[in-house]
Protein backbone atom coordinates (compact mmCIF):
# COMPACT_ATOMS: atom_id res chain seq x y z
CA UNK A 1 0.00 0.00 0.00
CA UNK A 2 2.89 2.36 0.76
CA UNK A 3 5.24 0.98 -1.89
CA UNK A 4 7.10 -1.06 0.70
CA UNK A 5 10.22 -2.72 -0.77
CA UNK A 6 9.88 -6.49 -0.81
CA UNK A 7 12.82 -7.46 -3.05
CA UNK A 8 16.45 -6.31 -3.28
CA UNK A 9 16.89 -3.48 -5.79
CA UNK A 10 19.51 -3.30 -8.51
CA UNK A 11 22.08 -0.52 -8.49
CA UNK A 12 21.04 2.54 -10.45
CA UNK A 13 22.52 5.78 -11.69
CA UNK A 14 22.45 8.61 -9.18
CA UNK A 15 19.32 10.74 -8.96
CA UNK A 16 19.21 14.17 -10.55
CA UNK A 17 18.01 17.26 -8.73
CA UNK A 18 16.03 20.11 -10.22
CA UNK A 19 19.23 22.13 -10.55
CA UNK A 20 21.06 19.34 -12.40
CA UNK A 21 18.72 19.90 -15.33
CA UNK A 22 19.02 23.69 -15.02
CA UNK A 23 22.82 23.52 -15.04
CA UNK A 24 22.88 21.29 -18.11
CA UNK A 25 20.54 23.64 -19.96
CA UNK A 26 22.53 26.82 -19.22
CA UNK A 27 23.61 28.86 -22.28
CA UNK A 28 27.18 27.86 -23.13
CA UNK A 29 30.20 30.19 -22.87
CA UNK A 30 32.39 31.13 -25.81
CA UNK A 31 35.17 29.03 -24.28
CA UNK A 32 35.36 26.96 -21.11
CA UNK A 33 37.12 28.24 -18.01
CA UNK A 34 39.89 26.18 -16.39
CA UNK A 35 39.11 26.02 -12.70
CA UNK A 36 40.67 24.32 -9.70
CA UNK A 37 39.19 23.02 -6.45
CA UNK A 38 41.66 22.04 -3.73
CA UNK A 39 39.09 21.31 -1.06
CA UNK A 40 35.42 21.95 -0.53
CA UNK A 41 34.71 20.18 2.71
CA UNK A 42 32.34 19.86 5.61
CA UNK A 43 33.31 22.66 8.01
CA UNK A 44 30.49 22.09 10.49
CA UNK A 45 31.92 19.29 12.63
CA UNK A 46 28.32 18.20 13.12
CA UNK A 47 27.47 14.60 13.98
CA UNK A 48 24.20 12.86 13.27
CA UNK A 49 21.73 13.29 16.12
CA UNK A 50 21.13 10.10 18.09
CA UNK A 51 18.21 9.35 20.37
CA UNK A 52 20.19 6.83 22.43
CA UNK A 53 23.92 6.99 23.08
CA UNK A 54 26.51 8.62 20.86
CA UNK A 55 26.61 8.64 17.08
CA UNK A 56 30.02 9.34 15.59
CA UNK A 57 28.80 9.44 11.99
CA UNK A 58 29.01 12.89 10.46
CA UNK A 59 25.78 14.65 9.54
CA UNK A 60 27.21 15.94 6.24
CA UNK A 61 28.79 13.74 3.53
CA UNK A 62 32.56 14.09 3.39
CA UNK A 63 32.82 13.94 -0.40
CA UNK A 64 31.53 17.43 -1.11
CA UNK A 65 34.57 18.29 -3.27
CA UNK A 66 33.58 15.50 -5.66
CA UNK A 67 29.98 16.75 -5.72
CA UNK A 68 31.18 20.26 -6.60
CA UNK A 69 33.41 18.97 -9.42
CA UNK A 70 30.47 17.00 -10.85
CA UNK A 71 28.33 20.15 -10.78
CA UNK A 72 31.07 22.10 -12.58
CA UNK A 73 31.20 19.40 -15.27
CA UNK A 74 27.42 19.36 -15.70
CA UNK A 75 27.34 23.11 -16.27
CA UNK A 76 29.67 22.79 -19.30
CA UNK A 77 31.14 26.15 -18.31
CA UNK A 78 34.30 24.89 -16.68
CA UNK A 79 37.22 22.53 -17.15
CA UNK A 80 37.86 21.21 -13.62
CA UNK A 81 41.46 20.14 -13.00
CA UNK A 82 42.69 17.70 -10.36
CA UNK A 83 43.89 19.50 -7.26
CA UNK A 84 42.35 17.64 -4.32
CA UNK A 85 44.78 14.72 -4.77
CA UNK A 86 47.49 16.55 -6.69
CA UNK A 87 50.22 14.56 -4.90
CA UNK A 88 48.93 11.32 -6.44
CA UNK A 89 48.93 12.90 -9.88
CA UNK A 90 52.49 14.21 -9.54
CA UNK A 91 53.75 10.88 -8.24
CA UNK A 92 52.22 9.04 -11.18
CA UNK A 93 53.79 11.47 -13.67
CA UNK A 94 57.14 10.94 -11.98
CA UNK A 95 56.75 7.16 -12.34
CA UNK A 96 56.03 7.61 -16.05
CA UNK A 97 59.17 9.73 -16.53
CA UNK A 98 61.35 7.27 -14.61
CA UNK A 99 60.02 4.29 -16.56
CA UNK A 100 60.57 5.96 -19.91
CA UNK A 101 64.09 7.02 -19.03
CA UNK A 102 65.00 3.49 -17.95
CA UNK A 103 63.39 1.41 -20.70
CA UNK A 104 63.34 3.81 -23.65
CA UNK A 105 66.94 5.05 -23.59
CA UNK A 106 67.40 4.77 -27.31
CA UNK A 107 64.01 6.23 -28.25
CA UNK A 108 63.42 9.72 -29.45
CA UNK A 109 63.76 12.06 -26.51
CA UNK A 110 60.78 14.08 -27.68
CA UNK A 111 58.52 11.09 -27.19
CA UNK A 112 59.50 10.96 -23.52
CA UNK A 113 58.23 14.45 -22.67
CA UNK A 114 54.91 14.64 -20.89
CA UNK A 115 52.56 17.45 -21.81
CA UNK A 116 52.41 20.22 -19.19
CA UNK A 117 49.70 20.26 -16.56
CA UNK A 118 46.87 22.70 -16.95
CA UNK A 119 46.87 25.55 -14.46
CA UNK A 120 43.78 27.30 -13.19
CA UNK A 121 42.98 30.96 -13.61
CA UNK A 122 40.37 30.69 -10.88
CA UNK A 123 40.20 28.65 -7.70
CA UNK A 124 36.97 27.72 -5.92
CA UNK A 125 36.97 27.75 -2.13
CA UNK A 126 34.36 27.42 0.60
CA UNK A 127 32.40 24.53 2.01
CA UNK A 128 29.39 23.42 4.02
CA UNK A 129 29.54 25.92 6.87
CA UNK A 130 26.52 24.91 8.96
CA UNK A 131 24.13 22.06 9.66
CA UNK A 132 21.19 23.11 11.85
CA UNK A 133 19.03 20.36 13.30
CA UNK A 134 15.34 20.66 14.09
CA UNK A 135 14.87 24.21 12.85
CA UNK A 136 11.19 23.35 12.51
CA UNK A 137 9.23 20.43 13.98
CA UNK A 138 5.56 19.64 14.31
CA UNK A 139 2.83 17.07 14.14
CA UNK A 140 -0.84 16.31 14.21
CA UNK A 141 -2.80 13.39 15.63
CA UNK A 142 -6.16 12.21 16.88
CA UNK A 143 -7.54 9.15 18.63
CA UNK A 144 -11.14 8.08 19.13
CA UNK A 145 -12.31 4.86 20.76
CA UNK A 146 -8.95 3.21 20.23
CA UNK A 147 -8.63 4.24 16.56
CA UNK A 148 -5.96 6.86 15.92
CA UNK A 149 -3.58 8.35 13.42
CA UNK A 150 -0.73 10.82 13.66
CA UNK A 151 1.85 12.54 11.52
CA UNK A 152 5.11 14.24 12.42
CA UNK A 153 7.71 16.22 10.52
CA UNK A 154 11.17 17.65 11.15
CA UNK A 155 13.30 20.03 9.11
CA UNK A 156 17.08 20.36 9.24
CA UNK A 157 19.06 22.83 7.19
CA UNK A 158 22.48 23.00 5.55
CA UNK A 159 24.23 26.18 4.42
CA UNK A 160 26.92 26.45 1.75
CA UNK A 161 29.31 29.26 0.81
CA UNK A 162 31.21 29.18 -2.47
CA UNK A 163 33.77 31.78 -3.56
CA UNK A 164 35.85 32.33 -6.70
CA UNK A 165 39.46 33.48 -6.21
CA UNK A 166 41.72 34.86 -8.92
CA UNK A 167 45.09 33.09 -9.11
CA UNK A 168 46.56 36.20 -10.76
CA UNK A 169 46.42 38.43 -7.69
CA UNK A 170 44.44 36.53 -5.03
CA UNK A 171 41.37 38.74 -5.38
CA UNK A 172 38.08 37.22 -4.26
CA UNK A 173 35.98 37.75 -7.36
CA UNK A 174 32.58 36.59 -6.13
CA UNK A 175 30.97 34.84 -3.16
CA UNK A 176 27.59 33.08 -3.27
CA UNK A 177 25.55 31.60 -0.43
CA UNK A 178 22.85 28.95 -0.66
CA UNK A 179 20.88 26.85 1.80
CA UNK A 180 18.67 23.78 1.62
CA UNK A 181 16.24 22.25 4.08
CA UNK A 182 16.18 18.50 4.76
CA UNK A 183 12.73 17.10 5.46
CA UNK A 184 11.84 14.03 7.51
CA UNK A 185 8.21 12.91 7.79
CA UNK A 186 6.39 10.15 9.60
CA UNK A 187 2.80 8.87 9.27
CA UNK A 188 1.37 6.34 11.71
CA UNK A 189 -2.02 4.73 12.27
CA UNK A 190 -3.15 2.37 15.01
CA UNK A 191 -6.19 0.43 16.18
CA UNK A 192 -6.52 -0.75 19.78
CA UNK A 193 -9.80 -2.10 21.08
CA UNK A 194 -11.28 -4.82 23.26
CA UNK A 195 -13.68 -6.86 21.16
CA UNK A 196 -15.02 -8.51 24.31
CA UNK A 197 -13.73 -9.14 27.80
CA UNK A 198 -11.20 -11.73 26.65
CA UNK A 199 -10.32 -10.58 23.15
CA UNK A 200 -8.15 -7.65 22.17
CA UNK A 201 -7.61 -6.39 18.61
CA UNK A 202 -4.52 -4.33 17.94
CA UNK A 203 -3.10 -3.17 14.60
CA UNK A 204 -0.48 -0.64 13.47
CA UNK A 205 0.71 0.81 10.19
CA UNK A 206 3.29 3.48 9.54
CA UNK A 207 5.64 5.09 7.07
CA UNK A 208 8.74 7.21 7.68
CA UNK A 209 10.60 9.05 4.94
CA UNK A 210 13.87 10.98 5.28
CA UNK A 211 15.22 13.21 2.55
CA UNK A 212 18.78 12.04 1.72
CA UNK A 213 21.40 14.48 3.00
CA UNK A 214 23.59 13.77 -0.03
CA UNK A 215 20.87 14.93 -2.42
CA UNK A 216 20.26 18.04 -0.31
CA UNK A 217 23.99 18.88 -0.37
CA UNK A 218 24.12 18.22 -4.12
CA UNK A 219 21.16 20.51 -4.77
CA UNK A 220 22.64 23.31 -2.66
CA UNK A 221 26.03 23.02 -4.41
CA UNK A 222 24.45 22.98 -7.88
CA UNK A 223 22.42 26.04 -6.94
CA UNK A 224 25.63 27.76 -5.79
CA UNK A 225 27.40 26.91 -9.07
CA UNK A 226 24.52 28.30 -11.09
CA UNK A 227 24.48 31.45 -8.98
CA UNK A 228 28.24 31.84 -9.41
CA UNK A 229 27.94 31.57 -13.18
CA UNK A 230 25.17 34.18 -13.39
CA UNK A 231 26.87 36.55 -10.94
CA UNK A 232 30.06 36.20 -12.97
CA UNK A 233 28.23 37.08 -16.19
CA UNK A 234 26.69 40.16 -14.57
CA UNK A 235 30.00 41.38 -13.10
CA UNK A 236 32.05 40.39 -16.16
CA UNK A 237 34.57 38.24 -14.30
CA UNK A 238 34.66 35.46 -16.91
CA UNK A 239 36.62 37.56 -19.39
CA UNK A 240 36.67 36.33 -22.99
CA UNK A 241 34.40 33.40 -22.17
CA UNK A 242 31.44 35.80 -22.23
CA UNK A 243 31.74 38.33 -25.03
CA UNK A 244 28.05 39.20 -25.38
CA UNK A 245 26.08 39.54 -22.14
CA UNK A 246 22.80 40.06 -24.02
CA UNK A 247 22.74 36.41 -25.09
CA UNK A 248 22.41 35.45 -21.40
CA UNK A 249 19.75 38.05 -20.57
CA UNK A 250 16.99 35.49 -19.96
CA UNK A 251 19.06 33.70 -17.32
CA UNK A 252 20.07 37.02 -15.74
CA UNK A 253 16.47 38.25 -15.55
CA UNK A 254 15.33 35.00 -13.93
CA UNK A 255 18.14 35.24 -11.39
CA UNK A 256 17.32 38.90 -10.63
CA UNK A 257 13.67 38.02 -9.99
CA UNK A 258 14.74 35.32 -7.56
CA UNK A 259 17.10 37.74 -5.82
CA UNK A 260 14.32 40.28 -5.47
CA UNK A 261 11.95 37.70 -3.97
CA UNK A 262 14.70 36.45 -1.68
CA UNK A 263 14.94 39.84 0.06
CA UNK A 264 11.74 39.10 1.99
CA UNK A 265 12.36 35.40 2.60
CA UNK A 266 12.89 34.22 6.17
CA UNK A 267 13.63 30.89 7.87
CA UNK A 268 11.09 28.24 6.92
CA UNK A 269 10.90 29.43 3.29
CA UNK A 270 8.28 32.01 4.23
CA UNK A 271 8.02 35.41 2.59
CA UNK A 272 7.24 38.61 4.43
CA UNK A 273 5.81 41.71 2.82
CA UNK A 274 3.69 44.79 3.26
CA UNK A 275 0.43 43.14 2.30
CA UNK A 276 -1.78 45.40 4.42
CA UNK A 277 -2.34 49.15 4.17
CA UNK A 278 -3.15 51.75 6.86
CA UNK A 279 -6.91 51.49 6.29
CA UNK A 280 -9.36 48.73 5.46
CA UNK A 281 -13.06 48.36 4.83
CA UNK A 282 -14.67 44.99 5.31
CA UNK A 283 -17.91 43.12 4.88
CA UNK A 284 -18.94 39.89 6.64
CA UNK A 285 -21.75 37.37 6.39
CA UNK A 286 -22.54 35.92 9.82
CA UNK A 287 -24.38 32.99 11.33
CA UNK A 288 -25.77 33.97 14.75
CA UNK A 289 -27.26 31.98 17.62
CA UNK A 290 -28.55 33.38 20.92
CA UNK A 291 -28.12 31.96 24.44
CA UNK A 292 -30.89 33.68 26.46
CA UNK A 293 -33.63 32.84 28.99
CA UNK A 294 -36.01 31.14 26.55
CA UNK A 295 -35.75 27.65 25.07
CA UNK A 296 -35.25 26.57 21.44
CA UNK A 297 -32.82 29.27 20.25
CA UNK A 298 -32.63 29.44 16.45
CA UNK A 299 -29.69 30.30 14.23
CA UNK A 300 -30.08 33.26 11.87
CA UNK A 301 -28.06 34.97 9.17
CA UNK A 302 -26.81 38.52 9.60
CA UNK A 303 -24.24 40.86 8.15
CA UNK A 304 -21.52 43.26 9.20
CA UNK A 305 -19.76 46.17 7.50
CA UNK A 306 -16.99 48.23 8.97
CA UNK A 307 -13.78 50.22 8.82
CA UNK A 308 -10.30 49.58 10.28
CA UNK A 309 -7.49 52.02 11.04
CA UNK A 310 -4.06 50.47 11.61
CA UNK A 311 -2.23 52.24 14.40
CA UNK A 312 0.72 49.85 13.85
CA UNK A 313 1.27 46.79 11.67
CA UNK A 314 -0.16 44.58 14.45
CA UNK A 315 -2.85 46.75 16.07
CA UNK A 316 -5.87 48.36 14.49
CA UNK A 317 -8.96 50.20 15.70
CA UNK A 318 -12.20 48.87 14.19
CA UNK A 319 -15.62 50.51 13.84
CA UNK A 320 -18.47 48.43 12.45
CA UNK A 321 -22.24 48.19 12.18
CA UNK A 322 -24.08 44.89 11.96
CA UNK A 323 -27.53 43.36 11.92
CA UNK A 324 -28.14 40.81 14.67
CA UNK A 325 -31.31 38.68 14.93
CA UNK A 326 -32.38 37.18 18.26
CA UNK A 327 -34.88 34.33 17.88
CA UNK A 328 -36.35 31.61 20.05
CA UNK A 329 -38.58 29.41 17.93
CA UNK A 330 -42.30 30.28 18.30
CA UNK A 331 -41.53 32.58 21.24
CA UNK A 332 -39.68 35.76 20.32
CA UNK A 333 -37.85 37.22 17.35
CA UNK A 334 -36.14 40.57 17.49
CA UNK A 335 -33.68 42.25 15.11
CA UNK A 336 -31.02 44.59 16.46
CA UNK A 337 -28.88 47.23 14.79
CA UNK A 338 -25.50 46.97 16.51
CA UNK A 339 -22.60 49.44 16.21
CA UNK A 340 -19.35 48.08 17.70
CA UNK A 341 -15.86 49.30 18.50
CA UNK A 342 -12.97 46.80 18.69
CA UNK A 343 -9.23 46.67 19.17
CA UNK A 344 -7.72 43.99 16.93
CA UNK A 345 -4.32 42.34 17.10
CA UNK A 346 -2.71 40.50 14.15
CA UNK A 347 -0.12 37.94 15.20
CA UNK A 348 1.86 37.92 11.91
CA UNK A 349 1.11 41.17 10.07
CA UNK A 350 3.99 40.72 7.58
CA UNK A 351 2.68 37.39 6.27
CA UNK A 352 -0.17 36.59 3.91
CA UNK A 353 -1.67 34.21 6.46
CA UNK A 354 -2.15 35.36 10.03
CA UNK A 355 -4.34 34.57 13.04
CA UNK A 356 -5.91 37.54 14.82
CA UNK A 357 -7.85 38.28 17.99
CA UNK A 358 -10.00 41.23 18.97
CA UNK A 359 -12.25 42.59 21.68
CA UNK A 360 -14.45 45.59 22.36
CA UNK A 361 -17.94 46.85 23.20
CA UNK A 362 -21.16 47.65 21.37
CA UNK A 363 -24.75 48.87 21.67
CA UNK A 364 -27.80 46.87 20.52
CA UNK A 365 -30.66 49.03 19.21
CA UNK A 366 -34.22 47.80 18.66
CA UNK A 367 -37.75 48.84 19.56
CA UNK A 368 -36.91 48.41 23.26
CA UNK A 369 -34.33 50.24 25.33
CA UNK A 370 -30.75 50.00 23.97
CA UNK A 371 -28.73 47.10 25.37
CA UNK A 372 -24.99 47.31 26.06
CA UNK A 373 -22.64 44.41 25.54
CA UNK A 374 -19.02 43.37 25.23
CA UNK A 375 -17.54 41.07 22.62
CA UNK A 376 -14.34 39.20 21.87
CA UNK A 377 -13.33 36.88 19.09
CA UNK A 378 -10.67 35.73 16.71
CA UNK A 379 -10.01 34.08 13.40
CA UNK A 380 -7.71 33.83 10.42
CA UNK A 381 -6.97 36.05 7.46
CA UNK A 382 -5.32 35.14 4.16
CA UNK A 383 -4.37 37.67 1.46
CA UNK A 384 -5.91 36.15 -1.67
CA UNK A 385 -5.14 39.05 -4.02
CA UNK A 386 -3.51 42.45 -3.96
CA UNK A 387 -5.11 44.42 -1.09
CA UNK A 388 -7.82 41.77 -0.57
CA UNK A 389 -7.95 39.49 2.46
CA UNK A 390 -10.28 36.54 3.06
CA UNK A 391 -11.37 36.18 6.70
CA UNK A 392 -13.00 33.47 8.79
CA UNK A 393 -13.80 34.25 12.41
CA UNK A 394 -15.99 33.58 15.43
CA UNK A 395 -17.27 36.07 18.00
CA UNK A 396 -18.73 35.73 21.47
CA UNK A 397 -21.14 38.44 22.70
CA UNK A 398 -21.86 38.92 26.40
CA UNK A 399 -24.61 41.27 27.57
CA UNK A 400 -24.06 43.64 30.47
CA UNK A 401 -27.70 43.00 31.50
CA UNK A 402 -30.04 40.03 31.17
CA UNK A 403 -32.86 41.47 29.06
CA UNK A 404 -32.07 41.25 25.35
CA UNK A 405 -35.37 39.44 24.79
CA UNK A 406 -37.22 41.46 27.47
CA UNK A 407 -37.08 38.74 30.15
CA UNK A 408 -34.87 38.69 33.26
CA UNK A 409 -34.47 35.17 34.61
CA UNK A 410 -31.60 33.57 36.54
CA UNK A 411 -28.06 34.78 37.09
CA UNK A 412 -26.64 34.30 33.60
CA UNK A 413 -26.51 37.30 31.29
CA UNK A 414 -27.76 36.94 27.71
CA UNK A 415 -25.07 35.76 25.31
CA UNK A 416 -24.60 35.01 21.62
CA UNK A 417 -22.20 33.11 19.39
CA UNK A 418 -21.40 34.18 15.84
CA UNK A 419 -19.46 32.67 12.96
CA UNK A 420 -18.42 34.92 10.09
CA UNK A 421 -16.90 34.77 6.63
CA UNK A 422 -15.88 38.00 4.95
CA UNK A 423 -13.50 40.11 2.89
CA UNK A 424 -11.11 42.90 3.89
CA UNK A 425 -10.30 45.57 1.28
CA UNK A 426 -7.12 47.49 2.12
CA UNK A 427 -6.67 51.11 1.05
CA UNK A 428 -4.18 53.89 1.75
CA UNK A 429 -0.43 53.71 2.20
CA UNK A 430 1.51 50.66 3.32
Amino acid sequence: MFGLPSNPERSTLGENTVYTTELKSMPLPKEKIVIGVYKFRDQTGQYKPAENGNNWSTAVPQGTTTILIKALEDSKWFIPIERENIANLLNERQIIRSTRQEYLKDADKNSQALPPLLYAGILLEGGVISYDSNIMTGGLGARYFGIGASTQYRQDRITIYLRAVSTLNGEILKTVYTSKTILSTSINGSFFRYIDTERLLEAEVGLTQNEPVQLAVTEAIEKAVKGLIVEGIKDKIWGKSVDDVSSYQTVIDEYDREQKDNVNRVIGNKFTGNYRQNFAVFVNVEAQKIKDDYVNPKMNIGGKIGFKYFMSPSFNLEFNSNIFTLENENIVKRTFFVPEVNIEYLLFPKYKFTPYIYGGAGVMYSEIKPQYKGQFGGGFEYIIAKNVGLRASSQYDLGFKDKWEGLINGQRKDQALRFALGLNFYIGNK
